[in-house]
């Protein structure tokens, strides 16, 4: 038989591990600013850059995308090219994939910080960047799939069935969800509409993290744990049930993330049985992952890098069993909105993800520059840290999350709420953010021991090359199933068979669950008197789009006596017909805002802009204060008009054609409210004065466009409405 000769690429492995380890840094960095932002809200005061709104989904895409995004590359480029016995198949398509990543993600930290979001979660990027990531992920598929068909291994290993059906779904995920109308360089329009977009982003949003932060992670597991440790896997019959349940139930859990809403019951109650039935095969891959260190465990006690994969597998395991408890109706009704989702996702950031990215890389850096790592010390103390560090960021959101459920939802014997004002619920949970900035320090200074550890380690190195290896050659693989040969043994055989497989699996759920509710119009019920909003509202709505309000407000009072108490009447599903995206937010810091309409002055609004604590002592809502001074951007709203027009929005040419002037009656009206303000009167016609040439009135500035869409938000129904 043939020995063939050649080299496996270990420099672009390299060069995604740099790129981990740099944006990693990054994004730990963006996230402990913004944990000190909860308690220093006016930290970058006056800032628009550098506001909390903004910073957050550079926060979430930089570790999702950057650091986690760039450790799955280098886990993946190294372990398939030894799986498959071949270099990758191209090594252009390797540097196109490696580049085109850095400039997405490079263009993403530009961009979002100076508003240019859509506001979906972990999609907030705009339609330029969809497209380059759509063709950055394809060139990444066809460079695994190349791969594939060249290899000199006959049979696929468990951690390429992941790697496949990451690589499928994350591109059928991202190019649904990511539909969009353009309506200039970087602003674009969702296609889908209040209760659609909500679904369709909740299937995007859950199974992004179930196939970018988990199958190619378990890929990773299945095949970095077993060289770690220097055992095989567990159960060879285990991963392939682990792996075809997975991938079919995951896709269909989307909805849990929407319970009590407006979304049909239908659907919610479908997300919550395929959630709960998603602990099984969770569990069943932590099984196999941690099983296969049996016979193993004393290695663990000395080894740096078994221990941050053990940590990591146990988060995975602790992380997927919360993930089913909190589909619970009856548990999401008290964790939904609170601080314990936000514990939650973390612990499958920091640990699942974070520690099985650093046991990965402390393993690969030795190996690929021909050394040892420099300090198993510092490797131990970054683990420890990191754990103390997990352990202080999630626990105190667990407390603050029960204690905010607690009192938004308790009464007095009256029938009154014992905590009227959300600012109580807030200011009791003060301490636990202490706690999580003391975690998030530690668990990023542990990022620091791991950088300067592989710095050395690299210095005291050889230069990283390519690496010789030989296999024989492949011979004709047969077609039909040898004698005495498992059904998935002969599918291992058939790299594209199994694509289609694995691409026929996860598109059921997605086809059940969306196509009913985006093509039958009885599951979004019509309300006659809601209407679409006028040219300043939709500027408004904008600049609400822009700074990022989503990540603290929701717009979504869910039938519960406590919202209806508290926010106003329950919301319904026709009264987001014209919403492109929808603004239903997963998180309250700050109050419910859905019927926020008419219950303060345009005056208050205005102050409460401009300094959040004179309206609302003890607020931690950063001010606004550009709301103020800026002048509003009015060159597009035809266009933007034109483009709702496009989605079904019932605007007429009439609208569009006096958007203008509307704007400016709108805006004057609210203007004269102002007024009634002395201290508003004086101050403005001090300016008035003073500005000269440079001056624009009040009516043309971004704060007149939000206090409008404010006084809007939630006034479009009213009972006789709902009755007819």
């Amino acid at each position: 038989m043939e020995v063939q000769q050649f080299y496996y690429d270990n420099k672009v492995v390299k060069n995604f591990l740099y790129a981990t380890m740099f944006w990693g840094v990054v994004g730990m960095l963006v996230g402990l600013l913004l944990a000190f932002m909860f308690l220093f809200p006016n930290l970058t005061d006056g800032i628009s850059w550098l506001s909390f709104g903004r910073l957050r989904p550079l926060h979430t895409n930089a570790v999702i995308f950057a650091f986690v995004g760039n450790a799955i590359f280098a886990g993946v480029y190294y372990s398939t090219q030894r799986l498959l016995k071949a270099r990758m198949y191209s090594d252009v398509l390797s540097k196109i994939n490696f580049w085109g990543w850095q400039l997405i993600i490079v263009g993403a930290a530009i961009t979002l910080p100076l508003g240019f979001s859509t506001s979906k979660e972990y999609a907030e990027l705009e339609w330029p960047f969809d497209i380059a990531i759509a063709v950055v992920w394809v060139v990444f598929g066809a460079n695994l799939i190349g791969t594939m068909i060249k290899r000199r291994q006959r049979h696929l290993y468990v951690a390429i069935w992941f790697y496949i059906a990451t690589f499928v779904t994350v591109a059928v995920l991202h190019i649904f969800n990511s539909l969009e109308v353009p309506v200039s360089a970087f602003k674009s329009y969702s296609v889908y509409a209040g209760v659609q977009d909500a679904l369709v982003q909740w299937w995007y949003g859950h199974n992004a993290v179930a196939f970018f932060l988990t199958t190619p992670f378990l890929g990773l597991m299945y095949y970095f744990v077993p060289k770690a440790a220097n055992r095989p896997v567990y159960s060879y019959r285990l991963s392939i049930i682990h792996f075809w349940s997975l991938i079919f139930i995951y896709i269909w859990a989307g909805p849990h993330h929407l319970l009590y809403t407006a979304l049909p019951e239908w659907a919610q109650n479908l997300g919550v049985a395929f959630s709960v039935m998603l602990l099984m095969p969770s569990w069943g891959g932590m099984i196999n992952g941690l099983l296969t260190l049996r016979g193993a465990w004393d290695k663990v006690r000395t080894d740096p890098v078994l221990k941050f994969m053990v940590v990591a597998i146990t988060g995975y395991g602790m992380a997927t069993f919360e993930g089913p408890m909190l589909s619970l109706k009856n548990v999401n009704a008290i964790g939904h909105f609170t601080d314990w989702i936000i514990a939650h996702v973390h612990v499958g950031a920091l640990a699942w993800n974070g520690f099985l990215a650093f046991g990965m890389i402390y393993w690969l850096i030795p190996r690929l520059f021909k050394t040892k790592l420099h300090s198993i010390g510092l490797a131990n103390f970054h683990f420890w840290i990191g754990t103390l560090g997990i352990i202080m960021y999630a626990l105190p959101l667990y407390v603050a999350g029960f204690t905010q459920a607690s009192m938004w939802k308790q009464f007095n014997p009256d029938g009154t709420l014992v905590y009227g004002n959300f600012l109580e619920t807030v200011t009791e949970i003060m301490p636990m953010y202490w706690m999580r900035a003391i975690g998030g320090t530690l668990y990023l200074t542990g990022m620091l021991v791991l950088v300067y550890n592989v710095i050395i380690t690299a210095k005291n190195g050889s230069k990283v090359t390519d690496e010789l290896a030989e296999a024989p050659a492949l011979q004709n693989v047969s077609k039909s199933r040898v004698g005495g040969e498992g059904w998935h043994s002969w599918l291992e055989r058939k790299p594209v068979r199994l694509t289609i497989y694995a691409t026929i699996a996860i598109l059921i759920g997605g086809i059940v669950q969306i196509v009913p509710t985006i093509m039958v119009k009885s599951n979004i019920p019509t309300i006659s008197s809601v209407k679409p909003y006028t040219p300043l509202e939709l500027e408004g709505r904008d600049i609400y789009i822009r700074e990022g309000c989503v990540g603290c407000h929701s717009q979504m009072v869910r039938p519960f006596r406590s919202e209806v108490e508290r926010y106003g009447d329950y919301s319904k599903a026709g009264e987001f017909v014209y919403d492109h995206p929808f603004l239903w937010g997963s998180k309250r810091t700050g109050p419910d805002l859905h019927r926020i309409g008419g219950k303060y002055s345009d005056n208050w609004h205005f102050n409460h802009f401009y300094d959040p604590q004179s309206t609302s002592s003890g607020s931690i809502m950063p001010s606004y204060k550009w709301f103020i001074t800026n002048k509003l951007d009015k060159s597009i709203t035809e266009t933007k008009m034109e483009a709702m027009v496009t989605l079904g929005v019932p605007y007429t040419e009439e609208d569009i054609a006096n958007a203008q002037q509307n704007m400016l009656e709108q805006g004057t009206k609210i203007e004269q409210n102002l007024y009634a303000d002395p201290d508003f009167a004086a101050t403005y016609e001090a300016e008035k004065a003073a500005g000269g040439e440079d001056f624009v009135e009040m009516r043309n500035r971004e704060i007149v466009a939000v206090i409008a869409y404010m006084q809007r938000l939630g006034t479009d129904i009213n009972v006789t409405d709902l009755e007819e």
